[in-house]
């Protein structure tokens, strides 16, 4: 019972008293510890915030603050009704912080629990099309945040170029002598670097621009009301600079693969495009009025992008000695590289249908 103690004693850090608080875990969380807090008629989420990947807790609670005050005013301003459930609202502590640092030098956070609300981790075309409509929006909305661009919560996150050199690092290391086994791999993955490397160089000629992106573009990252309508965008930790197209391809790579990112039986791995077309339907309704050409153009070749970079990672971390991701069994990692691998030959093998798609419903939505 210590820990619930311990825990009312954080929770009394926000609200100022700790008498007649109730403490419950949320969730499952990979990243951070999740509990719902009920003090009086009040409810909230209290999140012990991963210091290990954010290492600047200042910067990330400011970037938070940023986009859902932006948010609140862009819903006031369109008249929305029940605001509250439709942007997360984060909770100050009672000296005005956006977070707490307890004795054990853990971060803490509080927001107001968003009630009679719903995420989903399976999806149908129907689901896609919503969570293109929520993510469309989203960006949509913080198109025209003002200011400095927000802070890099998890530096070159998604720059390909970035976890190549890394990658290549590593094999050369071959720290652990996995190399010989994965070779075949390798050279698939680095006949490819060139055209992954796209992105990058369009940046540097200024012919794409860097916007703000949710940067984990998951189904689960969306709340729904009772009826599946889109309540909000949650899991806003990783939001900074990026392009539109990776957040795109990361929802198709995560979301439309009817396999599993680490399915065993490649068979199983290949694209849904009936999902793929939910998702692009819904996304351009939202962000087409705000998109430049080169972006539309670009938004399937995120998808090959986003899939190619995770294959990269895995296989890192294989080569590695699986250092960084979590594994249930001894080559987890390669297995998730090789199903990534097939997902992104499926990507490939169905691109001009999928840039048909996105070209076709960009132009109706215009």
């Amino acid at each position: 019972m210590q820990e619930i103690s311990k825990l009312k004693e954080i929770v009394a850090q926000f609200t100022g008293d700790s008498e007649g608080i109730e403490v419950k875990p949320l969730g499952a969380g990979h990243i951070n510890d999740s509990y719902k807090v009920k003090a009086g008629e009040k409810e909230y989420v209290l999140q012990r915030i991963n210091h290990s990947i954010f290492k600047n807790v200042p910067e990330l609670q400011s970037n938070i603050l940023r986009v859902t005050m932006h948010i609140r005013q862009k819903l006031m301003d369109a008249g929305v009704e029940d605001i509250d459930r439709k942007v997360l609202t984060l909770v100050p502590t009672s000296g005005g912080k956006l977070f707490y640092r307890d004795a054990e030098g853990n971060y803490w956070r509080m927001m107001d629990f968003i009630k009679d609300s719903k995420s989903y981790d399976e999806i149908n075309p129907e689901l896609a099309y919503r969570a293109g409509l929520a993510f469309g929006d989203f960006q949509r909305m913080l198109a025209d945040l003002p200011g400095e661009p927000l802070f890099e919560t998890i530096p070159n996150f998604h720059n390909i170029e970035s976890r190549l050199e890394t990658f290549r690092d590593s094999v050369r290391a071959n720290k652990v002598g996995r190399l010989v086994e994965v070779r075949d791999l390798v050279n698939e993955l680095e006949a490819r670097a060139d055209e992954m490397c796209k992105a990058e160089r369009m940046h540097r000629e200024g012919k794409l621009i860097k916007r703000t992106n949710h940067c984990d573009t998951k189904v689960n990252n969306i709340l729904f009301d009772k009826d599946d309508q889109v309540l909000c965008v949650v899991d806003l930790d990783t939001v900074m600079p990026g392009y539109v197209l990776s957040d795109f391809g990361d929802f198709i790579r995560t979301g439309a693969n009817k396999g599993a990112e680490d399915d065993p039986d490649l068979d199983r791995v290949s694209l849904d495009l009936a999902i793929f077309e939910g998702y692009t339907k819904g996304y351009l309704e939202n962000a087409t009025s705000f998109l430049t050409d080169v972006e539309i153009e670009n938004l399937a070749f995120g998808a090959k992008l986003l899939t190619y970079m995770q294959t990269v990672r895995f296989l890192t971390d294989y080569i590695d000695g699986d250092t960084y991701y979590k594994i249930a069994y001894g080559n987890h990692n390669l297995v998730r590289s090789k199903a990534q691998f097939k997902f992104l030959q499926s990507l490939e093998q169905n691109f001009d249908k999928m840039q048909e798609i996105v070209l076709s419903t960009a132009a109706k939505s215009k």
